[in-house]
C-alpha cells in the first residue's frame, strides 16, 4: 500500500516550484490562479526570491502548500494514494490532494492560518526547541512540572526527537532541565513563535471560523490527522481535528506507526524536501521511501 505524505514549514527553498511552472500547463494555470487568490505574486517570491523572502510567514506556508498540491495535481493518474498525511501545515496539502478540500478553499485557509499565526506570535515572545535523545515521557513530565511559564510538547517527530513549544522563558527552562535529565541535545529553532501550543489560541479561534464556513467533502482515501494520529474519513471529524491542530501537538510518530500498521509499505513525499522520508526510515528501515517527481 502507498502512503503519500506532505511536508510542513521549514521545507521551503529558493526556486521551489519553478520547474513545475515551466513543464506543465496545468501547474502554470494553478500558480497564476494562486497569485489572483492571494492578491500578490507569490510565484515571483517562490521562483526568484531569497531564503529571507521565503521565511516571511505570509509566503512560507502558501508556498509549501502550492508546491505540494500542484505537484500532486500534475501527477494525474500516477497519484494513487491508499492513505495520506501531512506534517502540521502539510495536513492542508494532504486534504486538497485527497479531494476533501478544493484547491481554492485550501489556499485561502492556509493563508488565513499563516496570518493568524503571525498575529498570535506577536502577542508574546515565544519559541520552540528540538529535544534529542530522551524518552517522550520524560519530556512530557518536565514540561508539565514548569508551572510559571507555558511550555508543552509540540511535535512528536520520531522516537527520541520531540519539539517543545512555549514562551521564551519556558522553553529555556525546559531545555536546561532536559539536558540535566539526560537529553543529548536541546536545539533552539529559528521560528517565529510557539506553534502547536496554548499560545496559538487566538489563531485557533480565528481559523475555526474560516474552517467552519468551508465545504469539506469525503476524500478519496483516509487521512491520518496530526491531533490524534488516527485515520479519518468523516468530513466533520476532519474539521474538528483541523481546528484543534494549532494548539495541539503534531503526533507524527503515531501517524507513521499507524500508517505502517495499516499496511503502508511505500511512502512518497510530495513537495519540497525529504525530511518526512528520513523520519519514516527511523521508525522502519524496511519502508520504501521516495520523492514524488514530475518529468513533464
Amino acid at each position: 500500500m502507498k502512503a503519500y505524505v506532505f511536508p510542513g514549514q521549514g521545507a521551503q527553498y529558493p526556486g521551489m516550484g519553478k520547474d513545475l511552472f515551466e513543464k506543465s500547463a496545468k501547474a502554470k494555470e494553478l500558480f497564476l490562479k494562486a497569485n489572483t487568490i492571494l492578491k500578490f505574486k507569490i510565484t515571483d517570491l517562490m521562483f526568484e526570491g531569497t531564503e529571507e523572502d521565503l521565511r516571511q510567514t505570509k509566503v512560507t506556508q502558501p508556498a509549501i502548500f502550492l508546491h505540494s498540491v500542484i505537484l500532486a495535481t500534475v501527477l494525474g493518474d500516477n497519484f494513487k494514494p491508499d492513505m495520506v498525511a501531512g506534517h502540521s501545515l502539510g495536513e492542508f496539502s494532504a486534504l486538497v490532494a485527497n479531494r476533501t478540500l478544493s484547491f481554492e478553499d485550501g489556499l485561502k485557509l492556509v493563508y488565513k492560518r499563516a496570518m493568524a499565526m503571525q498575529a498570535a506570535c506577536e502577542l508574546k515572545p515565544s519559541t520552540m526547541a528540538a529535544i534529542l535523545g530522551i524518552d517522550d515521557a520524560e519530556v512530557e513530565r518536565i514540561c508539565a512540572g514548569i508551572k510559571d511559564e507555558v511550555v508543552v510538547p509540540a511535535n512528536y517527530n520520531s522516537p527520541g526527537q520531540l519539539v517543545i513549544s512555549g514562551s521564551e522563558a519556558g522553553v529555556a527552562k525546559a531545555c536546561e532541565l532536559l539536558l540535566a535529565a539526560g537529553a543529548k541535545r536541546a536545539l533552539p529553532l529559528k521560528v517565529g513563535g510557539a506553534f502547536h501550543s496554548p499560545l496559538m489560541e487566538p489563531a485557533r479561534i480565528e481559523l475555526a471560523e474560516a474552517i467552519n464556513a468551508t465545504k469539506f467533502a469525503r476524500g478519496i482515501c483516509p487521512i491520518y490527522q496530526n491531533v490524534t494520529g488516527q485515520s479519518v474519513t468523516d468530513p466533520e471529524i476532519i474539521k474538528t481535528n483541523l481546528i484543534a491542530q494549532l494548539t495541539s501537538p503534531v503526533r507524527w510518530t503515531q501517524i507513521m506507526n499507524n500508517m505502517i500498521a495499516s499496511g503502508a509499505r511505500t511512502v512518497i513525499e510530495v513537495g519540497p524536501g525529504t525530511v518526512l522520508q528520513g523520519l519514516f526510515k527511523k521508525v522502519d528501515k524496511n519502508i520504501v521511501t521516495m520523492s514524488a517527481t514530475f518529468e513533464g
